[in-house]
C-alpha cells in the first residue's frame, strides 16, 4: 500500500483556501466530505475566470464569447467522458447533480414499465435513489423489491439472486453507501441483472471521490455523480447512459436546446445529448467540473484511495479506544467513512459539541432512514475523510469526541 510519507498532504492542503480559516476560534477540521468536498484554488480560479472573461450563453451564438464558452463547455464534456471511459461524448448528459440524473431516468421509464413489472433497489440507498422509483411505481403499477442488508452493513447477495426473475426490468444500487461507506459489489449486481435482461443504474455520488469508475468495464446501463463531491462546484453533475438506452427514453423536460424544430402542430427533438439538456445549462459549473477532474487526476485516484484507506484505518483504531463506541457498517471493503454512536448519547449532541471545537461532522440519518430503521437508531455521527485530511486532525477529532462523551455522560 502507498505510504503517506510519499503523499504530500501538506502541499495538497495549501490548494484549499477554506482549510486556512478558523471556526469558533479553532482551526477548521473538515470531516464532512461525504456531504460535499471542499474546493481547490484552481477550481475557484476557473469560476472567476469564466465570469471575468467569457461569460455567455452557449451553442447558438455567433459572437466570440459564445463560441469560447461553447468550446470550453464541450471540452469539459469530453474530459468527463474520458474520465469515466464512456464510448461516446453524447453518452454524457450534464445535469444539476445525481438527484436530477436519477429522476431523469425514472421519468423516462414511465413509458417503458407496466403493471406486473418489477424493479429492485438496495437497502443501502440514499433517499434520492429510493423516492423517484417509488413515484415511478405509483405511476406505472410496477412493484418495488428491496435487496436486504446484513448486520455488517453489506447487501445479502443470495437474496438478490432470489429476487431476480423474468419480470425484473430495472435494478438500481449505489456504488458506495453514503451512510456506512460500504463498497457494493456492483460488477456482480450488474452481471446478474443482465442475465435477466434488466437495466442497471449505479448511483456513483459517494464512489467518485475515491474511485475512478470505468463505465464500459462495469457494463452498467446508467451511472450518475455530482461534481461537488469531487472538488467541483455545487449544482452540476453527470448522467452516463448507454446510447441505446438514452435513445429509448423520452425527454425529461421541454424547452430550449432540446428541440430540433417547433411548430404549433408538432415538435421534434434534438439528438443526444441535447435531447436531455433543456434550457440554459450551468455553463460555468460544467467547465469547473472538468477542472476539478483534472485536479483529482493530477494527484491520482490510486494514490488518493491508498492514502484515504490509511486515514480510515487510523481513525477506526483511535475511535475504538473510546468505551461504549459502536461503529456501523463493514470492517473491510469500505470507503473512508465512519458512522458511529456512543451508547446512551444522541449523535446530534456529539456533533454540536465538537463543532464548538472547530470540527465539522455530519449527524442524523444521512438521507438513509431505512438503514437507521434497520439498526433501530435515530441516526449516527458520520466522519468522512478526504485526501486533504491528516492524522493530526484525526487525533484532535478523537480527543474532541472523548471530551463530548465526558460532558454528556
Amino acid at each position: 500500500m502507498l505510504q503517506s510519507t510519499i503523499f504530500d498532504v501538506k502541499n495538497i492542503r495549501k490548494e484549499f483556501p477554506i482549510l486556512e480559516r478558523k471556526v469558533n476560534g479553532h482551526p477548521l477540521i473538515y470531516l464532512d466530505n461525504a456531504a460535499t468536498s471542499q474546493t481547490p484554488r484552481v477550481v475557484i480560479d476557473a469560476i472567476v475566470d469564466y465570469y471575468s472573461r467569457y461569460n455567455a450563453n452557449i451553442h447558438r451564438g455567433v459572437h466570440s464569447l459564445s463560441q469560447e464558452a461553447t468550446d470550453a463547455y464541450e471540452q469539459a464534456r469530453q474530459k468527463i467522458q474520458e474520465h469515466f471511459n464512456a464510448s461516446k461524448p453524447y453518452e454524457i448528459i450534464l445535469t444539476s447533480g445525481t438527484t436530477h440524473a436519477i429522476n431523469l431516468v425514472a421519468n423516462g421509464f414511465s413509458d417503458l414499465l407496466k403493471k406486473g413489472d418489477e424493479i429492485i433497489v438496495s437497502a443501502l440507498e440514499h433517499h434520492s435513489n429510493i423516492v423517484p422509483w417509488q413515484m415511478l411505481c405509483e405511476r406505472t403499477g410496477a412493484e418495488l423489491k428491496v435487496i436486504p442488508m446484513s448486520e455488517e452493513g453489506e447487501l445479502q447477495m443470495s437474496k438478490y439472486r432470489d429476487l431476480l426473475n423474468e419480470r425484473t426490468r430495472l435494478v438500481f444500487v449505489n456504488h458506495v453507501s453514503n451512510a456506512l461507506g460500504t463498497i457494493n459489489p456492483v460488477e456482480e449486481i450488474i452481471e446478474l441483472a443482465h442475465e435477466h435482461d434488466a437495466a442497471v443504474l449505479v448511483d456513483g455520488a459517494q464512489a467518485t471521490p475515491h474511485i475512478r469508475p470505468d463505465v464500459q468495464e462495469l457494463d452498467c446501463d446508467f451511472y450518475t455523480c455530482s461534481a461537488h463531491k469531487i472538488c467541483g462546484p455545487t449544482g452540476v453533475g453527470m448522467l452516463y447512459g448507454k446510447e441505446e438506452w438514452l435513445k429509448k427514453l423520452p425527454p425529461y423536460q421541454g424547452g430550449g436546446e432540446m428541440i430540433s424544430e417547433v411548430t404549433f402542430e408538432r415538435t421534434t427533438y434534438a439528438d443526444l445529448p441535447h435531447k436531455f439538456e433543456a434550457g440554459t445549462p450551468n455553463v460555468c459549473g460544467v467547465i469547473a467540473f472538468g477542472v476539478a477532474l483534472d485536479f483529482m487526476n493530477g494527484i491520482g485516484f490510486d494514490r488518493i484511495a491508498a492514502y484515504e484507506h490509511e486515514l480510515l484505518e487510523y481513525a477506526t483504531k483511535r475511535l475504538l479506544e473510546i468505551e461504549d463506541m459502536r461503529i456501523y457498517g463493514p470492517e473491510t471493503n469500505k470507503a473512508s467513512v465512519i458512522s458511529f454512536n456512543i451508547e446512551g448519547i444522541h449523535p446530534y449532541d456529539i456533533g454540536a459539541i465538537i463543532d464548538k471545537l472547530g470540527i465539522a461532522v455530519r449527524t442524523g440519518h444521512h438521507c438513509a432512514q431505512p438503514i437507521m430503521d434497520f439498526y433501530k437508531i435515530p441516526g449516527t455521527v458520520r466522519a468522512s475523510f478526504a485526501f486533504y485530511n491528516n492524522k493530526e486532525e484525526i487525533d484532535i477529532f478523537v480527543e474532541a469526541v472523548k471530551r463530548a462523551k465526558l460532558m454528556l455522560s
